[in-house]
């Protein structure tokens, strides 16, 4: 994993960019790549690209960037990812005549796109941003992998086009000043991050997971969507097959994508929670080396109840693992907030972000660079309980009550608010019950945290006139629409999946992981991810992932090869964070004055005595609102980190 930024004065003819301009862009980010830096001038003086580098393959000089295509020096590129398949297309590319200058996959990329144009992104199998400038056609290329584990932002304005891994890079051309975006704030209320192609900085962009943009000389970006997490047109595993030739696949795939994210010159290692899904990077992982693998947990001090250490423990030792841990209190938390937001560039209002940078900190000081996470799996297999739980309302209660004209919707909806308070609770009921009567879809993510009810208490008559009847659902339609138009056969178990994998799962999960390893300065690498499992998974029917009240039946059936059933079967935890009681802790008057004295709230766009209200019943244990303060103290860091 690196960095890599640049800045093209596409519509100046006369430009010349000074090359310590992308110096500094580039230095913002050291954490990306302790390794080594580079930067180059092209297009006359038009381009300029930048890059640091934390050296995975090929640690020789030779894998420095940018990197210059061989057939002269009409292609370059930077690029930060890794191509897990560039061997296999090396031999290939070699054999078809193509000279290598090193052992790197960016040199794999340039041949590609060298043979096959645009079309090389289809070829690739890995994780990627990657920017390429082609001086003979006149074109600059940004693309993002197909689920979004790398990061990539972009300001196109007045004749110039600025991107960068991260937005601090971006910042750092001396035309931009920093602006909050009123409508991406809005959605961040809801989703706990912004949904591409927003950020909560104003004019500056997000690539989408699974696109490609290609700009012109003229200014002009073309977008390519590439891949989307779209179930498959036809329906390859039939509802009523058994499930045995499919429990071997997802081994199969499981297997080979741990295998292919082993791929690494230095030192790599395991996230272990205990869970189902780190324990199988364990044992997956173990099969294949002939070394103890490298395990890290992170545990709470003074809340045992969210600790996974010892079922961590358990695994170690099945497996065998050089284990390493660390305990972390609300001290550390506390001390981590101003880098948080540092690091974070844009708030992911998710408590999590905290033990993940202090279990990647551990990796880092014992030596290990690269890291196998678990990420995915429940998107994909149908592995939360909310999850279930909508997709138990949907069939029982909600798919015959959407069949009710609209006019009758609204008093169809207050009647059912008993029926929806068994299924969810209370604050939740009244939102589905509002929904239901709007005519608007069920789920809308699995991480909401201020719905559109909650909403209407907390956000400040100036706001709501500034976004002008803006809601949230328009973000969740617009992919509900998409597959409704190209799956007309879907079903709801899918549509929630392919919602989860537009919004949830690229925007705050991986970008999570992404953020908080690298500020440590470790690559992330997520086997439940690898495209070819996640195409395997949407082709599941539901009756083979969702088993009576529990879900990710069928991944826990093939994991019985390789794990025993007291860790496959056991009550799902999850990795969380104390966010609840550190709200009622030593810590809490703290957190609590860095919301209410923030500099946010002299823009009037918050009812600061709603906000009161939510400490108040917080503190006093009559509601837990633990995740909506963590979502406004990450905002309010950030707003004085960034805005003031």
């Amino acid at each position: 994993m690196c960095g890599i930024c640049g800045v093209w004065e596409y519509g100046a003819a006369n430009a010349r960019i000074d090359i310590a301009l992308v110096e500094r862009m580039r230095d913002t980010m050291p954490h990306r790549g302790p390794d080594d830096t580079g930067a180059t001038i092209l297009d006359a003086g038009r381009l300029a690209m930048g890059f640091r580098r934390l050296a995975i393959v090929d640690l020789s000089p030779a894998g420095n960037q940018p990197m210059r295509g061989c057939a002269g020096q009409s292609v370059w590129i930077v690029f930060n990812g890794e191509i897990y398949n560039h061997a296999e297309l090396r031999k290939g590319l070699e054999q078809r005549g193509h000279k290598y200058a090193s052992r790197t996959d960016t040199e794999t990329i340039l041949h590609l796109y060298e043979e096959l144009g645009l079309d090389f992104v289809n070829e690739i199998d890995g994780d990627f941003a990657i920017a390429l400038w082609d001086a003979t056609r006149q074109q600059l290329l940004l693309v993002r992998d197909r689920i979004g584990v790398k990061p990539l932002y972009f300001h196109l304005q007045g004749g110039r086009l600025i991107f960068a891994s991260e937005i601090k890079a971006v910042l750092a051309h001396p035309s931009l000043t920093p602006q909050m975006d009123e409508d991406a704030l809005y959605h961040y209320l809801s989703f706990l991050t912004t949904p591409a192609p927003l950020t909560l900085f104003r004019n500056i962009r997000k690539l989408q997971a699974g696109h490609m943009l290609v700009f012109d000389r003229q200014g002009n970006a073309r977008p390519i969507q590439y891949w989307d997490a779209l179930p498959p047109a036809t329906n390859t595993v039939p509802e009523d097959s058994s499930d045995a030739a499919q429990r071997a696949q997802i081994l199969r795939l499981l297997r080979e994508s741990v295998k292919k994210r082993m791929m690494s010159d230095v030192p790599f290692g395991v996230f272990l929670s205990g869970g189902v899904d780190s324990s199988a990077n364990v044992a997956l992982m173990a099969e294949q080396m002939s070394r103890p693998v490298d395990t890290f947990t992170v545990g709470f001090r003074d809340h045992e109840e969210l600790n996974e250490l010892e079922s961590a423990r358990e695994i170690a030792q099945r497996f065998g693992t050089n284990h390493h841990e660390v305990l972390i209190g609300e001290k550390e938390m506390q001390s981590f907030l101003p880098n948080l937001v540092f690091h974070q560039d844009e708030p992911l209002g998710d408590p999590v972000c905290v033990p993940l940078y202090y279990v990647s900190k551990l990796a880092r000081e014992s030596g290990t660079i690269v890291i196998q996470v678990g990420e995915g799996s429940d998107e994909i297999f149908s592995g939360y309980d909310k999850y279930i739980k909508y997709l138990s309302l949907y069939e029982n209660f909600w798919q015959y009550a959407e069949r009710v004209p609209r006019f009758a919707r609204r008093a169809v909806s207050t009647a059912a608010r008993s029926l929806v308070e068994r299924t969810v609770k209370n604050s939740e009921a009244t939102e589905l019950v509002r929904r239901l009567g709007a005519n608007e879809a069920l789920f809308w993510g699995a991480a909401i945290v201020f719905d559109e009810t909650l909403k209407t208490s907390l956000v400040s008559d100036t706001l709501r006139s500034n976004l002008d009847g803006l809601s949230s659902y328009g973000v969740v339609l617009e992919h509900l629409d998409r597959i409704a138009r190209e799956r007309p056969d879907s079903d709801f178990l899918a549509q929630m999946t392919y919602l989860e994998l537009k919004v949830r799962l690229p925007e705050l999960l991986l970008m999570r992981v992404d953020k908080m390893t690298m500020a440590a300065s470790v690559e992330a690498r997520v086997p439940f991810l690898d495209h070819h499992l996640v195409e395997f998974a949407l082709s599941l029917p539901r009756s083979l992932k969702v088993e009576g009240k529990s879900g990710k039946h069928i991944l826990k059936r093939a994991l019985e090869e390789i794990l025993p059933r007291d860790v496959l079967y056991k009550g799902k935890r999850g990795f969380g964070a104390p966010v609840e009681g550190w709200f009622r802790g030593p810590a809490s008057s703290a957190l609590e004055a860095q919301v209410m004295n923030s500099s946010l709230r002299k823009r009037d766009l918050f009812d600061y005595s709603f906000i009161a209200r939510l400490f108040d019943e917080h503190r006093r244990g009559a509601r837990d609102w633990g995740f909506q303060l963590w979502a406004l103290l990450n905002l309010s860091l950030w707003y004085e980190r960034w805005i003031k």
